[in-house]
């Protein structure tokens, strides 16, 4: 009698690394809904985001980038992340990075040309005085020709993707 032996992939054993983040994520909002959880929270964090200087009493140069890198990977994790997660659940890993990266890309892309079009306009800034529209408009450019030449690529990927799928 031939023996019955049934083998999971490695990805289908346990869970995978995404429940285990929305099982960290649900624990720690749970955690944040008890008081002490919650001020050490904000204790441990307000030692990064809220250094203040000690004659002044004004937030430390360190203190304000960190909000500011914080403020810019949060908005990068929601905004980019939700529309990663929706189409991986719908459509796949694969498929949904490849969507994704074409889709943030091509935004980029639409995006810089329009600065490059339409730069900001009106008075600048004082350490800006020496710059002329040329130079004002340099890093957009950058932005704009980096950001086509990735939507290339996951173009590319993308059909070469497709034409794989059809085969």
């Amino acid at each position: 009698m031939p023996r019955l032996v049934t083998t999971l992939r490695k990805d289908e054993s346990g869970l995978s690394k995404l429940e285990i983040l929305g099982l960290l994520a649900f624990v720690a909002a749970l955690l944040a809904m008890i008081p002490f959880f919650r001020d050490l929270g904000v204790n441990a964090i307000g030692v990064v985001f809220d250094q203040r200087n000690a004659d002044t009493g004004e937030l430390t140069d360190f203190s304000v980038a960190m909000r500011g890198f914080g403020i810019v990977l949060g908005s990068v994790a929601v905004f980019v992340g939700t529309g990663w997660f929706l189409l991986w659940t719908n459509l796949g890993r694969r498929l949904a990075f490849l969507l994704t990266g074409a889709a943030l890309f091509g935004w980029l892309v639409i995006n810089g040309t329009l600065f490059v079009v339409y730069a900001p306009r009106g008075i600048r800034p004082a350490n800006l005085e020496g710059l002329n529209a040329f130079q004002f408009r340099l890093p957009a450019i950058a932005l704009t020709l980096a950001s086509l030449v990735l939507f290339a690529m996951f173009a590319i990927a993308l059909s070469r993707y497709e034409a794989d799928a059809d085969d």
